[in-house]
Formats: structure tokens, sequence, C-alpha cells
């Protein structure tokens, strides 16, 4: 299986090179450079697969066995999963007026990035064991991303991590799930700014070739093409537990309802479309709408700014896997992607070309949602079942709720849930709901936190390039 830019100027890859990379030199994505079909009798074989299975089936199609043996994956993903407190690693809950909730958030920060880095972890550690190699990880978070990447990679001996959070733009917990793991791997800043422009000294510091090389650096972030395969296994499971039957010809739709930011799981499931899996995708934003409005009118331009939500792990103005959909659905185009990319990033401002819209908005369904209306459906949701969901996963419910409400015949519809209600008390108290916070999330507010400051006025990427320089000398002095 080979990898290719999405601006198609760089040179192809294996999996272990993309998983590296993060960006192509080209500054495009990887995306695999054909897509494995799966005929109705393997759709059907994968039919009664557990979560954990489907992954491995998934990566094994994509990472192929000369670079990491069937069973060496299975150990590697069983290890990913083996901290998850639900025995099938992900759970979906039946509510009432065929509501279904995939609950993705059973790993130990609660929410659903536990899933796909700790496999890219697993990953990681292995090729450096091979390789004798360390690596630094950067990672600029909105609030899920740092503390899940933190998890899956603390205390490894090959592996340092550099986290930047938007100060005062993650709930407390979100925070302190990340300041308060104190390995001598793990360093964490907290940014005067949100997490659109602490983006900024990240991209500008893998921009330069020579100095990712010579650090050997990478990202974590969903620009990474493992986590997307991993996320994958998201929509296949919603589909097999949510469809009817799969005796009929044609096999039955199931909606998938995807509450995204920077469009990682809709990406995952656009493949999964392109592979032959018979979803429908909806995809939910806040009022952060650029996702939005591209579907809806071609308009993928950014907004004057960032508007702090409920969601806030979806405060997000650049949603970096549009980028893969665009490629995917225009048929590879990378010109065209490349030019579109280009013009966006020159003007911050894309009219979608005609057909390329068309496409997307017969893929794709789409709404965005008020925080008025995350509070409101989060009520409702915990009035009718006794359920809590996150902001997160309101977004996407009331989703759900609208098309029921205008009594639409639909398919069985599905709705993602990234994260537990148990992570954003500040949403559930806004709903006019009580929290319910596990003892292990209680514990965080009597733990010594450790952040270093990154203020307005500050140069950013400075400070960023050198926290790298010093833990390459540190390296250095230690080996």
């Amino acid at each position: 299986m080979w990898y290719v830019s999405t601006r198609g100027m760089a040179p192809r890859v294996d999996f272990e090179g993309a998983l590296f990379s993060g960006y192509a030199p080209d500054g495009g994505l990887y995306m695999p450079e054909e897509l494995p079909q799966l005929d109705r009798e393997t759709l059907r074989q994968w039919s009664t697969l557990s979560y954990p299975d489907l992954v491995k089936e998934l990566c094994a199609l994509f990472i192929g066995p000369q670079l990491i043996s069937r069973d060496d994956l299975t150990g590697l993903i069983d290890r990913a999963f083996s901290r998850f407190r639900h025995k099938e690693v992900v759970h979906l809950s039946r509510l009432r007026n065929g509501l279904n909730v995939l609950e993705l958030w059973h790993g130990v920060t609660y929410a659903f990035k536990d899933l796909s880095l700790g496999c890219t972890a697993q990953f990681l550690q292995r090729f450096l064991e091979k390789r004798k190699q360390r690596v630094t990880v950067v990672v600029g978070t909105s609030g899920d991303t740092g503390s899940a990447a933190i998890e899956s990679v603390h205390g490894a001996k090959n592996v340092d991590i550099i986290v930047l959070l938007p100060k005062g733009h993650c709930t407390r917990i979100q925070e302190l799930q990340m300041t308060t793991v104190l390995r001598e791997n793990v360093h964490v800043f907290g940014v005067e700014g949100n997490s659109d422009e602490l983006d900024e000294p990240i991209k500008a510091v893998f921009a330069d070739v020579a100095f990712v090389k010579k650090h050997n650096l990478m990202s974590l972030n969903s620009i990474n093409w493992s986590r997307v395969l991993v996320q994958m296994a998201h929509h296949f499971f919603a589909y097999f537990r949510c469809a009817p039957s799969l005796d009929t010809d044609p096999l039955p739709a199931v909606e998938v309802v995807v509450p995204t930011g920077a469009a990682g799981n809709l990406a995952a499931g656009c493949i999964a479309q392109k592979m032959g899996l018979p979803i429908h995708l909806a995809v939910a934003v806040n009022c952060n709408d650029i996702i939005h409005r591209t579907v809806q009118r071609g308009d993928f331009s950014l907004s004057r700014a960032v508007k702090p939500t409920l969601a806030s792990a979806m405060d997000i103005q650049v949603p970096y896997n549009m980028e893969r959909i665009f490629w995917l659905l225009s048929g590879s185009d990378s010109q065209g992607t490349r030019a579109l990319m280009e013009q966006f990033e020159r003007t911050q401002s894309v009219s979608l070309p005609e057909e390329l819209h068309s496409k997307l908005s017969e893929a794709v369904a789409s709404e965005s949602v008020s925080d008025e209306t995350i509070t409101q459906t989060m009520s409702r949701c915990w009035e009718e079942n006794w359920y809590l969901l996150c902001p997160h996963s309101a977004v996407a419910v009331s989703y759900h709720y609208q098309q029921t409400d205008r009594q639409q015949p639909s398919p069985p519809r599905c709705c993602l849930a990234p994260a537990s209600a148990a992570k954003f008390p500040e949403a559930v108290l806004a709903a006019g709901l009580t929290p319910e916070i596990p003892p292990e999330i209680l514990a965080l507010e009597s733990k010594e936190a450790r952040c270093a400051a990154m203020r307005k006025g500050d140069d950013w990427t400075l400070m960023l390039r050198d926290t790298i320089e010093k833990l390459s000398r540190q390296r250095v002095i230690s080996s």
C-alpha cells in the first residue's frame, strides 16, 4: 500500500513514511494511492466483528504485512485498547425514538481520540525501536487531542512530546488532563490564543524541512494518516450495529452523523463510503461553520474570528482534513486540490468548483448548531432517556432531533459521541443538568500541574524551536 500527497508534488511513501511525516513535503496530506474495494461477502464477514477486530482488519489492509506482520499488528492494537473502561472498547447506546449513540469515549481521557492515538502511538514506538531512533512529537490541541496524545506516549523512552493548548479556551478538566502529567518526556505550553492561532508556530516549524529532519519532528494531529485510518472503524462499527439486515440486495443504508472540527472523522467516513460501505454521512458543526458553508454553498472561507462555544473542541476555523475530502471526491485530482488549497492559504477564501461542490453535497449532508440548541438537546436527551450527552455529542444528536421532528423518512441513524459529559461540567450545568464526574477526574484538581506560558507578544515560533533544540541537546548528552 502506497501513499501519495493530495498536492501531487511529493514522492509516494509507505505507511511508515506517512506515519512519520504528518504533512507531505509539498504541504499536502497523505492519502492511499488506491482504495481497496470491499465486496458484499467481505462486509458480511466483517459484520459480526468486535470494534478492535474491525480496526485490525482495516489496519491490515492499509499497512501491509511486510511492515507489520498480522500477529504483531494484533498485539499492538490489543495493547492500545488494554486500558479502556468498556469491555467492547466502544459502546452503542440505543435510546428512544431511533436515537443510536455510539460512545467513542471509554478510553483513559474520556474522548474518542484515545482510540486512534493509542494505536498510532503503538505503531510509532514499533517503528522507532526498529530504527533505533527517538522523535519529538509536536501537537496543537483544541482540547482533547493533547491529553490523548500525552496519554499514548507519556513515559515512552523514545518519544518526547510538546503540546500547545489554548489557555482559557479548553475546559478546566481538559487542561488538567494535560498539565498534571509530570513525566520527563512531556512538555506543555499554555498559549494566549485560540487553537487556530497556536497552529501557526507549529506550521512554521514544520515548514522548515531541514529543521524537521535534523530534530526528528513529527505531528500526531489528525493530519496524520494513521489517525484517520483507525477512525474509519467508527463508521464500519456504526453501520454493522445499526443496519437492519445484510441479507437484502442492495445492502441497506445507515446514516452516520459526525460532529467535527478538523474533519478527521468526516474524512474517515468519506473513505469508508468510497470503499463500498453503504453509509450516508451528515456532518454537524457548532457555529464555527466553515464545513457547513462548504457543503451547502461551496463557500470554503474563514470567518472573521473563531467564536467560543460550549462544544469547545470544535472551535476551529481551518478544518485541514477537508483537503483529503476534496482530493477524494475530485477523483484524486492533485493539481486541482493543490490550486484550491494554495488559493485558500493565500486569500483565506475559496469557492469550490461547481463539480466538486456537487459531489460534496451528494456525499454529505450538514447542519450548524448554536449553543442554545446544544443545551436544549442535552436537556431533551436527559428528559427522554436519562442520558447525559457532552456538548459535542449534542451537536450530532440535535441533527437527529431535527430530522425526526420533521418526520422525514430516513434510514437508521447513528450519532457519533466523541466525548463523555464528565469532561464538560460547565456545559452540563448550562443545560440545567447535574454533572456526573468520576473520581479519577475529580482527583485531577489535587494534582500538581506544570505548564509553560506562551504570551501575546512572545515569539511563539522561536520558543517552540528553542524547546525542540534543547530536547535534542539533552538527547545527545544522555546518549
